[in-house]
């Protein structure tokens, strides 16, 4: 690929030529817009449109890039998102595109470029329906272990279909947003009635997020190949999760308060055509899916899928009065059992209509080694270990007051450019003091 020659690009920045994600962002007071990181700028987009780079593109109306969403933009389909991206690459890699030159005859080139550091960034869509899967094997064994015992760790419908619940969308948050730990029933001791209070079993949870683009009509389901081409982008997610909260009210319908406090995404939505150079094999589906969750893209046609992504994670922690990140989690996309596609295609099977901007969050990632878990719970062993914050001499085994935490992942093939997720990144608050 080329490089770009607009702006200088640290070969470490996560927002390489190769990335090119999409957000929301503004300055001072003005409204939010939808932008594109390049290195530590952001392109405006508006301006782009304003100044003829997108007119050959005949199905984009350049009006969606001044609204405070990406929603509008997300509808408009894969064919336009491809256009939008070579145009894109063009004018940052060719000193000789006509909108460059036309820029820079009039000393308007740098009007189209707003400092990162300058910036505020917002959600990038409007989130009309959340739901968060279950999709890593590792971690449903985990758990289920902890609380079943290895010889009972997944349910029986597990291996034939990706799990999930709907979440809470109003309470999904852009990164770099407080939130209190929250209040609600746990039952410490078995033999006694539930207490009301401040959650004492905070966690995170390291998933992936992805935003659906064009959906489905209300009784229409989506093909695989449909499901694949309605995925916009992804994005780093933590799920915050209050465990004991969770282990008292999850029968039978699942979590509620455990979970509906708050949830936090990177702001910068990486593309799928971004993610194509790390497409990998998935893990083996045994027992064989069902016909309609089957997927024909393995590399040889024989093999697994190649529906997987070798996207390196990270989760960080910064106690409270402690300038220091320390790492607790190393994951990587790739281990996910259930694919992206996968978990679209089944959401929607029953003739749910998916709508562009609706979120869908992986599941917890977790991988085969203890280092690769993708939450305290597991991390812990639901409490029975001390979680060593490196060297510091701190230890934790869930989230107090005042910590930080941070969530990180890229891709990089060898000598290639590195496409990152930027932070996803959140503090916990005391809990609220409330009286009845």
């Amino acid at each position: 690929m080329a490089e770009c020659t607009l702006v200088k690009v640290d070969p470490e920045s996560d927002f390489s030529i190769a990335n090119l994600p999409f957000g929301i962002y503004s300055v001072g007071d003005k409204t939010p817009q939808v932008g594109v990181a390049i290195g530590d700028q952001v392109l405006d987009m508006s301006a782009l449109a304003d100044a003829g780079l997108f007119k050959h593109i005949a199905a984009l109306d350049g009006a969606v890039f001044s609204r405070p969403y990406l929603n509008d933009y997300m509808a408009l389909g894969r064919p336009v998102w491809q256009e939008v991206r070579r145009a894109l690459l063009d004018f940052l890699t060719n000193k000789d595109n006509k909108v460059r030159r036309q820029l820079a005859d009039s000393d308007t080139q740098s009007s189209v470029l707003v400092p990162m550091a300058s910036v505020e960034m917002h959600l990038p869509a409007r989130i009309g329906d959340y739901t968060d899967f279950y999709a890593s094997r590792e971690h449903a064994t985990n758990v289920g272990a902890m609380f079943r015992g290895k010889d009972n760790a997944l349910m029986p419908n597990w291996t034939h279909l990706p799990v999930g619940y709907h979440g809470r969308a109003s309470s999904v948050v852009v990164s770099g947003t407080p939130l209190h730990r929250p209040n609600g029933q746990r039952r410490p001791d078995p033999t006694m009635a539930p207490v009301f209070g401040p959650s004492a079993r905070l966690d995170y949870e390291l998933e992936m997020g992805f935003f659906v683009g064009p959906g489905n009509d209300l009784g229409t389901p989506l093909t695989m190949q449909q499901a694949e081409d309605s995925i916009f982008g992804v994005v780093l997610l933590n799920d915050w999760s209050a465990r004991d909260i969770q282990a008292w009210e999850y029968v039978p319908l699942g979590p509620f308060l455990g979970k509906n406090f708050g949830t936090t995404v990177s702001p910068w939505v990486v593309t799928m055509e971004a993610l194509e150079p790390f497409r990998v094999a998935q893990p083996v589906q045994d027992p064989r899916p069902l016909p309609y969750l089957c997927d024909a893209t393995a590399a040889d046609g024989k093999g697994p899928p190649s529906s997987g992504y070798d996207i390196q994670l990270e989760v960080h922690l910064q106690p409270r009065g402690d300038g220091d990140f320390h790492l607790l989690t190393k994951s990587n996309l790739k281990h996910m059992y259930w694919s992206l596609k996968q978990q679209l295609m089944h959401h929607a099977v029953s003739g749910c209509n998916m709508r562009p901007g609706d979120l869908c969050g992986t599941g917890t990632i977790s991988g085969p080694t203890e280092d690769s878990f993708g939450s305290m719970l597991e991390l812990c062993w639901s409490g029975k270990k001390d979680i060593p914050l490196g060297d510091s001499g701190l230890t934790r085994k869930f989230i107090e007051d005042g910590d930080v935490v941070r969530l990180s992942g890229f891709c990089q093939t060898p000598g290639g450019h590195r496409v990152g997720f930027g932070e996803c990144i959140g503090q916990i608050l005391p809990a609220k003091s409330l009286s009845f």
